[in-house]
């Protein structure tokens, strides 16, 4: 049996001075560090900083990696976290109780380097909104609801949260499905947090605990990268299993019901008649 409630999983790739900036506080928790194939020494600094490394012979990808690191976790609780995130630990009991009460996904407020808060909760992914988000004009401002973040002593409904920070009871996780892996890198976070709505699993962002996230996004530059290429890809990927946001048929709300009913709305402190909750016998398995 673990000594500790909580497994945090980090995937690493040439992460190793980020390792060091990040990483460096007390970890009451298991840490769970599967790398990459880095060309960098993250293998090293990981261990030096206490995680457990698991060592993949090849980059297979952020959704894969995680799953291989989830499916060691001893915790009850696992949480998601990139390499480029400081945890507060004292955040957990907040999220535990978040979780036993209504059970699926939670994220934390993400905080900028500068101590600005990012917008780690989202709405509905349509491929406008996604636009919208670069800041392409009208398209930011018809989806101005798209980017949502929670004030202390706020917990919001979101249609999914970004993959930096995402927490979840492991036995939950499992039982869904787990990451997709059809997805290499981008947008895993999305089709996530859609399928645990199916699944009758809510997902939330809560304002009560707020991480430091040092977040550079490779796709923000104009110069086509290997990124951009991923991004394209994992696009492809998601909107041909979610037509309803690029093309508008099936109709949203119709397709994602649940999702549609709260998102946007403050979580309630206790659990409610109607409310979605985890269904073992909706899962799909392990992907």
């Amino acid at each position: 049996m673990s000594a500790h409630q909580w497994t945090v999983v980090t995937v690493t790739y040439n992460s190793a001075d980020t390792l060091r900036r990040c990483w460096r506080a007390a970890k009451p928790y298991e840490w769970i560090v599967v790398d990459n194939a880095s060309s960098d020494d993250s293998v090293v600094v990981a261990e030096e900083l206490g995680a457990r490394v698991i060592r993949l012979p090849e980059n297979v990808g952020f959704s894969k990696a995680n799953n291989v690191g989830v499916r060691q976790a001893a915790g009850e609780y696992v949480v998601f976290a990139n390499p480029d995130l400081e945890i507060d630990p004292d955040g957990m009991d907040v999220l535990k109780q978040h979780l036993d009460t209504h059970g699926g996904l939670v994220a934390p407020q993400l905080i900028g380097t500068d101590g600005t808060p990012q917008p780690n909760g989202r709405g509905f992914p349509y491929a406008t909104a996604k636009l919208g988000n670069r800041k392409i004009w009208p398209l930011s401002r018809m989806h101005a609801t798209y980017r949502v973040m929670a004030k202390p002593g706020e917990t919001v409904y979101v249609a999914w949260a970004m993959g930096a920070a995402v927490a979840a009871r492991t036995a939950d996780f499992l039982a869904m499905g787990g990451w997709n892996e059809q997805f290499f890198l981008y947008y895993e976070d999305h089709e996530l947090g859609l399928r645990a709505w199916r699944q009758g699993m809510p997902v939330a962002l809560t304002g009560d605990v707020r991480w430091t996230h040092h977040w550079a996004r490779a796709t923000n530059s104009f110069q086509w990268s290997r990124a951009h290429t991923l991004e394209l890809q994992s696009a492809k990927t998601f909107f041909g299993m979610f037509p309803e946001f690029l093309v508008g048929l099936p109709l949203a709300s119709r397709r994602n019901r649940q999702a549609a009913r709260l998102i946007g709305s403050s979580v309630p402190t206790q659990e409610v008649p109607g409310e979605p909750r985890p269904s073992p016998s909706s899962s799909t398995g392990a992907r």
